[in-house]
């Protein structure tokens, strides 16, 4: 499939942010940024075009307006692809490289987030059918990757053995990317056999 690279910025800062992030919520210590990927999660932007989506990742610190996780890190939000509602794929990280963008999973996660999200602005065929071929694409390249999951359930890995967070306090409550989108992105790729994702007692 075809992807186009867009980096963002990832210098000095960035990196030692990210290697903190992973010491003081995961209790990893390395020098490199490095993961190895397990899942997939899908997310909205919530924000209505590309180039504010692409803006508010682009940074290495986190905005003064994000004061909701601030306390956990001043390492900001990114992830590793970002599909704008034509469904043009872009990589913003390598697939290997941590980005913040889901709690507790971020060192074992590819984030893919999906320009839009609201209600003058929710996600489009054309995003699903580019989601799907990226998690095909995913799986292909990593076939260690056992789920593809929506932001909301993130939580649902409380207690699992990727589940790294140490902060029992430090949750978001999140509805993306819908449950329609996340449910046809699993069912158009039923054949990659995913692992069933966890159910809260």
């Amino acid at each position: 499939m075809k992807i186009i690279d867009k980096p963002i910025t990832f210098d000095d800062e960035r990196k030692q942010l990210t290697l903190e992030y992973m010491s003081k919520r995961y209790g990893i210590e390395k020098s490199t940024t490095s993961i190895s990927p397990k899942m997939i999660v899908v997310h909205w932007t919530a924000i209505p075009d590309f180039e504010q989506s692409y803006n508010a990742f682009k940074d290495s610190r986190l905005p003064n307006s994000r004061v909701d996780i601030t306390s956990a890190s001043a390492l900001n939000v990114s992830s590793q692809f970002l599909v704008d509602q034509d469904g043009t794929v872009y990589r913003l990280l390598p697939e290997t490289t941590m980005a913040r963008h889901v709690i507790g999973l971020n060192h074992c996660a590819i984030g893919i987030e999906n320009v839009g999200g609201t209600a003058d602005k929710p996600l489009t065929k054309k995003q699903l059918k580019s989601n799907v071929k990226l998690v095909k694409f995913l799986k292909k390249q990593f076939p260690e990757i056992d789920y593809v999951i929506g932001h909301y359930e993130y939580t649902l890995f409380e207690g699992h053995p990727l589940w790294l967070e140490k902060d029992q306090k430090y949750r978001t409550e999140k509805t993306d990317p819908g449950k329609d989108f996340i449910d046809n992105i699993r069912k158009s790729t039923t054949s990659l056999s995913w692992e069933t994702i966890p159910v809260k007692n």
